[in-house]
């Protein structure tokens, strides 16, 4: 028993983490990034979901590496660094993935107890020319007590319990590999739980299930399905008021060379392709070309009901195209292949796991005046589901309102961009309020029309509501929308806290727009300097940096130091002067305002 406690000793795994005098260590968690409880499924199951606090911290021009440093790949460089940092043993870290993009390299890594992976304790560290540019971890260091880390060796098999966990989950195992990991908890100890995913695909709800190895009883689980619970609907970029038009050629070669009609090398003629297939009930419900030569030419009647033949097909035909726009929007901006993206072959021998594509589910059976995202980790294709809106007569179809779908795509982005691929990264309270934000703001982006920075109000079509669906617009002006950092406290509901974030975002790109100006083909175009093409950069590249479950004051960091990666800092006053406007200071943290901003920046 001594040695045993000896060697479980050796593995115990220190977060504190040693200080730098260029780190700018984000404010110290707490409990909403950490610990919720929510609801799920029509039988009200109660779930806990714990997320160890999380730290990071961002260098600026970098950490240069100790002159023993040997370059060696990404596995080995993400393993030692989170290791030394973290003062723990190289083999209590094992790598999970990592990527390259323009000139910085992303590794992240998660934390091994008795050579089992601890589902909830990553780290991530990126690196700009070989210097250590940030870093996050929410490795856990369990409790002194060694008898709270559970036996490495299950006395319950799955099999025996599995169909009371597909009750709970009121799913069924979709056959996805099942892992033995351990799972912090919020006590300090530390279970053995067996992982394995349970889906419904009729209701478009999918876990990562977490049962305890050696009760049987379910413990936790990530939601890897995003619902856009608006108060009635989201928003629309475009909708049937400006008329549908026809467009020639649309897709981007860069991000889809083989265009979008092109699946394991053998041309489709409907809306099914290498990046989405949009559909109606099933795979083979599909809209075909109107006309030979990929012509999908189908007007909407809005005289009739959405189910109607040729509103189907208008509705299938603008989804698959969303997704695609959405798809090559996001690549030149760097949610590539090896980022993580969803496609289905071989991601053109550019990394990723591939066969991904995003399924739309347009005019969804499941459900009413809403629509959702099931992410899916890489290699797992995401499901979105939109539905019918009865809020006027005749119905609206949520398919041709683009902001709903670039809403619910935007989780796909935030997710797997966030921890690696897992689409595990966002699930505390706050991170799945900063998701909401960022599709919001996503879909805000892909509306401007010029340079002037207009307030924007969501859902009022389909809504037939002028005030829309939020509280307040998304304004530069605090009379119009007075919401700061500190509103969080206030009412802590993701879509709620999304508006914190997306009006923060709103304020950062009048900014960039009014210093750099607007460029008009910046969704095609990523290499020009104008604010909005240097917006949207630091948005996608932050991602990759913020740690697994950020908060706003992380969140905030990532960009200030996505920044500094691309552009040398040269918006840093900007920015901070931005996030410091509403309330996310220098010294801003557990809710509480700081309007500071640093002393270089004053």
């Amino acid at each position: 028993m001594a040695a045993l406690r000896k060697l479980l000793s050796s593995v115990l795994l220190a977060v504190l983490l040693i200080s730098e005098t260029n780190a700018i260590p984000s404010s110290a968690p707490y409990s909403h990034a950490t610990h919720h409880r929510r609801t799920v499924g029509r039988r009200a199951l109660k779930l806990e979901h714990y997320n160890p606090p999380s730290t990071f911290e961002t260098f600026g021009e970098g950490l240069v590496q100790a002159a023993t440093f040997a370059p060696g790949g990404l596995d080995t460089e993400a393993r030692t660094y989170a290791a030394t940092k973290l003062k723990v043993d190289y083999n209590t870290v094992e790598f999970r993935s990592g990527f390259t993009r323009d000139k910085a390299r992303h590794g992240y890594v998660r934390q091994k107890i008795n050579g089992i992976p601890v589902a909830n304790a990553v780290a991530n560290v990126a690196y700009m020319d070989n210097k250590v540019v940030t870093f996050g971890s929410s490795f856990v260091k369990p409790s002194c007590n060694i008898d709270k880390i559970a036996d490495p060796k299950p006395t319950v098999d799955l099999k025996d319990v599995l169909s009371k966990i597909e009750e709970q989950l009121e799913g069924k195992y979709n056959n996805q590999p099942i892992s033995l990991q351990y799972l912090a908890r919020p006590d300090g100890s530390v279970a053995l739980v067996h992982a394995v995913q349970i889906q419904n695909e009729q209701v478009n709800s999918w876990y990562e299930a977490f049962v305890d190895a050696h009760s049987g009883e379910l413990l936790s689980a990530t939601d890897f399905t995003y619902q856009a619970s608006y108060r009635v609907l989201p928003i629309q970029k475009q909708d049937l008021r400006g008329g549908l038009e026809l467009l020639v050629d649309p897709h981007d070669p860069i991000a889809s060379p083989n265009g979008w009609h092109l699946l394991r090398g053998v041309a489709t003629t409907t809306t099914s392709g290498n990046n989405a297939i949009a559909l109606k009930a099933s795979q083979t419900n599909l809209t075909s070309q109107s006309a030979d030569g990929l012509i999908f030419d189908y007007p909407y009647d809005t005289s009739q009901e959405p189910a109607t033949t040729i509103n189907i097909d208008a509705a299938r035909t603008n989804a698959f195209y969303i997704a695609n726009r959405v798809h090559d929007l996001a690549y030149r901006y760097g949610f590539t292949e090896s980022a993580f993206n969803y496609q289905v072959e071989g991601d053109f021998s550019k990394g990723g796991k591939g066969g991904d594509r995003v399924y739309i589910s347009v005019q969804d059976s499941t459900g009413v005046d809403n629509a959702n995202f099931a992410v899916g980790p890489d290699g797992l294709s995401g499901t979105a589901r939109v539905y019918i809106w009865d809020k006027t007569t005749p119905k609206r179809d949520g398919s041709l309102d683009n902001a709903i779908l670039v809403h619910e795509l935007t989780h796909g982005i935030t997710s797997r961009l966030t921890g690696g691929g897992t689409a595990s990264c966002l699930q505390s309270l706050e991170s799945r309020g900063l998701g909401e934000g960022w599709s919001d703001a996503l879909a805000e982006w892909t509306e401007q029309k010029d340079g002037v920075v207009r307030d924007y109000v969501l859902g009022d079509y389909v809504l037939n509501n002028t005030a829309g669906i939020r509280n307040k617009p998304y304004s530069v002006s605090k009379d119009v929308n007075p919401l700061t950092y500190a509103n969080v406290a206030d009412d802590f509901e993701v879509h709620t806290t999304g508006e914190i974030w997306a009006n923060t975002l709103h304020n950062i790109y009048a900014k960039l727009v009014e210093k750099h100006g607007w460029s008009s083909t910046a969704m095609t175009n990523p290499d020009g300097s104008e604010g909005n093409i240097v917006y949207l950069h630091i948005f996608i590249d932050a991602l990759s940096l913020q740690p697994c479950n950020p908060t706003f004051v992380q969140a905030r960091d990532a960009w200030i130091q996505a920044d500094f990666n691309r552009y040398g800092g040269a918006n840093k006053c900007l920015l901070w002067k931005g996030f410091a406007d509403k309330g996310l200071g220098v010294q801003a943290g557990n809710y509480v305002n700081d309007f500071s901003v640093p002393n270089d920046c004053a």
